[in-house]
């Protein structure tokens, strides 16, 4: 512990009788000097002083919180389930542990069902926390109304009739089916090749009913620590609760729902255990209201059984690579707010791109205005079309070299 400094010693004035008195105001005026200096030195040690002392002050107030927390018990995140005449049953989050506990005075009128609260070893309530913004608003894309409308997919005409029977229907006409006596269908895959309009499918049923859209890709739920995944389901089908109407869509669903194996490695044991948490989550579909969904997948025959059982995905639907008139009407749907001239002829261009997917004759029509803006046009020609469909196919063609966009 460092010593506090000396105090200056204060110089005394002593004056020889025999002095002359010029003597004795050069003695006096060397004596106020001392003096003043001395008084500086007592400020500098003052100001050091009150430094320290802010500086032991901070200190000592957090040593006392410090104190105080180690003196104060842990407290635990769990959820208010359900709010009764006898108190509040809460469920501890980790081990799911569901305890009936007396419902604080101070929050009778604001706690619900469904918030987050603070219990001690007691499981009594000790506050109630915000809203939860954690990892799954970070992982969950969510768009309260897509954009997307039936009109901007071209080629699926079958498939959105499926889809919509399938998910729209029972959100905007449920009566029907209750008249009917029969339970809509549990949930819609969609598979086929990438870039076919699986995601714009989902999105233009959710716009359609006014729902909120809810996307999740299938390797998003496959988490690095042990018990991430399931939790992570769990707040999916929560968030479509507080949402609804909402339309779940997973994406890639084959990363978390892959046939099982033999293999006893941690990381495919925690995929499993994910996969188990989104089938019971799906089992108890029918009693979440106004949520449907949707699920994508590009690799159909990697699927689990378990997962296309009937209950779980009513409905199989096959996206696949649009047929001629499929590309004609893509085409004209990208189209549509370019400058074209007379001379395109979208036949002959959906006779050209056999083979294409939606999305690359959405890069195709991209391509083509970016050569007429090269050549300094505003309209875009069928050279300009050739030009960009030759260009794709040479990327498509460069193993590992994906389609180049200026």
């Amino acid at each position: 512990m460092s010593r506090s400094p000396s105090l200056p010693e204060r110089p005394r004035l002593e004056l020889d009788p025999d002095m002359s008195p010029s003597e004795r105001l050069g003695a006096l005026k060397e004596h106020f000097e001392q003096l003043v200096r001395v008084n500086s030195e007592l400020e500098d040690q003052l100001a050091n002083a009150r430094e320290r002392r802010e500086a032991l002050t901070e200190e000592v107030d957090e040593l006392e919180r410090e104190n105080e927390t180690l003196k104060t018990s842990s407290l635990y995140v769990a959820t208010a389930e359900e709010i009764t005449d006898d108190g509040v049953v809460v469920k501890q989050h980790g081990n799911n542990q569901e305890v009936l506990t007396e419902l604080p005075t101070q929050l009778r009128e604001a706690l619900e069902a469904g918030d987050r609260v603070a219990i001690n070893d007691s499981f009594s309530i000790q506050s109630q926390l915000e809203t939860e913004t954690d990892a799954r608003a970070q992982a969950m894309e969510v768009d309260e109304s897509p954009e997307v409308t039936y009109d901007d997919i071209g080629g699926l005409e079958a498939q959105i009739q499926e889809v919509r029977e399938a998910v729209e229907e029972p959100l905007v006409n449920a009566e029907q089916f209750d008249e009917v006596g029969i339970d809509p269908p549990s949930g819609v895959l969609l598979h086929g090749p990438p870039g076919t309009g699986k995601t714009m499918l989902a999105r233009a049923v959710a716009n359609e009913t006014d729902a909120t859209f809810i996307k999740m890709a299938g390797s998003e739920l496959v988490r690095k620590f042990i018990g991430e995944g399931s939790r992570l389901v769990r707040d999916l089908f929560e968030l479509a609760s507080e949402r609804e109407p909402a339309i779940i869509f997973i994406d890639e669903i084959d990363a978390v729902a892959a046939k099982r194996t033999e293999s006893k490695t941690s990381g495919d044991a925690e995929v499993q255990r994910t996969m188990m948490q989104l089938l019971s989550e799906m089992d108890g579909f029918e009693d979440r209201g106004e949520i449907r969904i949707i699920a994508a997948t590009n690799r159909f025959d990697m699927l689990d059984r378990a997962i296309l059982r009937p209950g779980r995905f009513d409905r199989l639907i096959e996206v696949p690579e649009p047929d001629a008139e499929g590309r004609r009407r893509i085409l004209e749907i990208h189209t549509q707010d370019m400058s074209l001239a007379d001379e395109v002829d979208f036949e002959h261009l959906a006779a050209e791109t056999d083979g294409f997917s939606g999305a690359e004759l959405a890069s195709l029509a991209t391509e083509a205005g970016m050569f007429a803006i090269r050549d300094g046009r505003t309209d875009v020609r069928t050279e300009d079309f050739e030009e960009a469909l030759e260009k794709i196919e040479e990327g498509d063609q460069t193993e590992g070299q994906p389609v180049a966009f200026y």
